[in-house]
């Protein structure tokens, strides 16, 4: 069953409140950014506090900083003129539930959906599959904290990005709705 019915509803009485937001600036008018998981149970206008046009928001499985996420950052500084940076990953990520070795086993029986049970994850479908899998970083996470950390890391040591963006590290907790700031994540990603 196809959610496209109630997709373009909803864009329809958006449509009719619109106003005035085809008149935003290009430019994210409170010049952040965030890096975040594409979990559904995140929002990250709601948990930060964001309008429409206020910061851009990057989007990936677990939150990581991949080299596109990286790629996004670089832009949003260079072309948009963010001034700081956000990486956010989650509790109760899917990403920590997983390995790399699990997920190409996984593709490599079968394209269908898996299951998650106590065991794990585990292949309900019927083949084939596609070793592709093998060439492709998985990003998953084995320790959360230290995943955030990474991360800033990774980005504060990019040739590409500048040393004065301060780049901040948190974990955001589904079972609350907290920021939780990530030891070592502030003094990983201080500016310079």
């Amino acid at each position: 069953m196809s959610v496209l019915n109630e997709v373009l509803s909803a864009n329809k009485k958006y449509v009719e409140s619109f106003g005035e937001k085809g008149k935003l600036a290009l430019p994210p008018a409170r010049r952040f950014a965030v890096l975040t998981c594409m979990d559904a149970r995140l929002d990250p206008a709601k948990y930060a506090g964001l309008s429409e046009g206020d910061a851009h928001v990057i989007r990936n499985a677990g939150g990581r900083a991949s080299d596109d996420a990286i790629r996004s950052l670089v832009i949003s500084y260079k072309l948009l003129g963010t001034k700081e940076w956000f990486v956010i990953h989650h509790s109760n990520c899917g990403m920590e539930f997983f390995t790399d070795e699990i997920m190409r086993g996984l593709l490599a029986k079968s394209l269908e959906t898996a299951a998650l049970g106590e065991q794990g994850f585990y292949d309900v479908g019927k083949g084939p599959g596609s070793k592709e899998a093998d060439f492709v970083d998985w990003l998953t996470i084995s320790d959360r904290n230290n995943s955030v950390v990474e991360d800033v890391q990774r980005i504060r040591r990019h040739p590409l990005v500048p040393k004065n963006i301060p780049i901040y590290g948190f974990v955001y907790e589904v079972e609350t709705g907290k920021l939780l700031e990530v030891p070592g994540a502030q003094e990983a990603g201080a500016a310079k």
